[in-house]
């Protein structure tokens, strides 16, 4: 096993060109992903940042394999886990503004596979996680099983009961995304890869991005890790996640997420409509507003709007977070389990590093 510091003496040597960011501005990007690394022992991160529909700055910083030396770099490729979240939705909201699917329609329109429930469940309520699907059970392992399709991962739980009411309780599921993924197929008629290629991939200028799968030899590939609780690293368990890629089988570089949030903001993928709806809070029937609106969680960071979703799963933790009101996308992405929420954290600075005007970009202190 590698010791926290070796792990970390290799991180702060290894940063990439800053692209258009001044060096004052990489310097401060540096320092505050460093930082984060040493506080949260993370062996490896990529993180990009774009506004406009242009990607400002990538880099990489520590190893993405650490029992081989290999050095993250901004080309690494990382799972998303829930990242995939935002891109699934932005794929439905499209199919919606083309008059492809009805937001409030039955899901079964869509995916005649899916059951019939007790009440009915619609795209919208399954975007804002109202939809009344299970997520996983304290009793699941790990899948090992590789799925051919979107359709054949809905076995894991399309013949359960519904858990509430649909509208009634805001409650998190990934598989309420794989059935997205299947009525995406079903509205498009094609693929859900296929679809998303076209509507998503191409028009953000995202080139990396793919389903993960085991067994394929994919370049660049990060390893990941865990850490004990008294700091020892240990390789990742084995998951197969191609039975849930819409709710969170995605594997990209952080180039490509980065440039997925600012294409949200520059209306390259969605209308003004759409994207206000992405960005609303839902609310349950009593009224309650759920924090989280059509694929994104909603918040404030004390002075502006944000958006943001994180990622979990076996080997990484990730984040895609968004300035709507002024077109920014950070993608963080790392090697190490467990530290998503913490990295909500990092992009908050990093956001005030990119929008500092020029010559004020420095680290800032919290």
């Amino acid at each position: 096993m590698l010791s926290l510091g070796l792990v970390l003496s290799c991180a702060l040597a290894r940063a990439e060109a800053p692209g258009e960011f001044s060096a004052a501005r990489a310097e401060a990007v540096e320092a505050a992903v460093t930082a984060a690394m040493a506080r949260l022992g993370i062996p490896g991160v990529s993180v990009a940042i774009a506004s406009g529909g242009t990607l400002r700055f990538a880099a990489g910083y520590g190893q993405s394999d650490v029992e081989n030396g290999v050095p993250a770099k901004a080309v690494t490729v990382y799972r998303l886990a829930s990242v995939s979240k935002p891109i699934t939705a932005a794929a439905v909201l499209k199919l919606a503004e083309d008059g492809k699917l009805d937001l409030d329609a039955p899901i079964q329109r869509y995916v005649p596979a899916f059951p019939e429930k007790a009440f009915p469940v619609t795209a919208r309520q399954l975007l804002g996680h109202l939809g009344g699907i299970r997520h996983y059970r304290d009793d699941e392992p790990p899948n090992a099983k590789a799925y051919s399709g979107i359709e054949s991962g809905l076995s894991f739980f399309k013949d359960d009961a519904l858990i509430v009411e649909p509208g009634t309780k805001y409650s998190y599921s990934t598989y309420g995304y794989n059935l997205l993924g299947a009525a995406i197929e079903g509205a498009a008629k094609k693929p859900y890869l296929d679809y998303l290629r076209e509507a998503v991939f191409a028009r953000a200028g995202m080139t990396a991005i793919r389903a993960d799968e085991v067994r394929p030899l994919i370049a660049n590939r990060a390893q990941g890790y865990t850490r004990t609780k008294g700091g020892d690293l240990f390789n990742s368990g084995l998951a197969d996640v191609s039975y849930k890629v819409p709710g969170g089988g995605l594997i990209a570089t952080a180039s490509d997420v980065a440039r997925f949030g600012a294409a949200l903001g520059t209306g390259a993928l969605l209308n003004r409509e759409s994207l206000a709806a992405m960005l609303t809070s839902q609310r349950e029937k009593s009224g309650r507003a759920t924090s989280y609106g059509l694929g994104l969680e909603i918040g404030a960071g004390g002075k502006r709007r944000e958006a943001w979703h994180t990622g979990g799963q076996e080997r990484v933790s990730t984040l895609l977070f968004l300035l709507p009101d002024e077109g920014l996308g950070i993608a963080v992405l790392t090697n190490l389990e467990g530290v998503g929420h913490d990295l909500v954290v990092l992009a908050r600075r990093l956001a005030d590093v990119a929008t500092a005007p020029e010559g004020q970009a420095s680290a800032p202190k919290r």
